[in-house]
């Protein structure tokens, strides 16, 4: 029988990747861009720019870091429960890990900081500036959603093919 821990390590590997790469992208644009400024990563279309955010996306609940810390502290509690009870179902573990890597570093930054690191700018668009870890966010999420969708949509198969029709 493998060793349960050693399944997990991928998406270990996956977290503490994602959280040094969020870290060190911070801590570069926190030193090299002045706050508030941009410099171009490609031009038309993407700019690193150094804000402070001290809210969530659009900077909502702007100052309310007690309230970040206090919902980041239950998120990092649920996804190592979900992380236990999807165990095996590696789409699942990956979109998780995600999610687990975005919070974690933002959280960081929230309890060290008092804001939160923003640098990439989409310049065709008017969207929110954002970082790595909101990044990992968004993407878990998404993967979340279209499993979820997909095993609705099976189970919705599964019941036609049981439950005939009759005509």
């Amino acid at each position: 029988m493998k060793n349960n821990k050693l399944n997990w390590l991928p998406y270990c590997g996956v977290v503490v990747f994602l959280i040094g790469a969020d870290k060190l992208l911070k801590w570069w644009v926190a030193n090299n861009i002045l706050h508030n400024q941009t410099r171009p990563l490609i031009p038309g279309l993407v700019e690193l720019t150094n804000l402070r955010n001290d809210g969530a996306a659009w900077s909502l609940l702007e100052g309310k870091q007690w309230f970040f810390a206090i919902v980041s502290i239950i998120a990092i509690a649920v996804l190592i429960y979900l992380m236990h009870r999807f165990k095996g179902q590696w789409l699942v573990e990956l979109s998780f890990s995600l999610i687990f890597a975005g919070t974690i570093g933002n959280f960081i930054d929230r309890i060290r900081f008092g804001y939160v690191i923003d640098m990439f700018e989409l310049m065709p668009i008017n969207f929110p500036v954002f970082n790595i870890a909101d990044a990992c966010l968004t993407v878990g999420v998404v993967i979340l959603i279209i499993i979820v969708l997909l095993e609705k949509d099976e189970g919705n198969r599964n019941a036609e093919s049981t439950n005939p029709t009759k005509d």
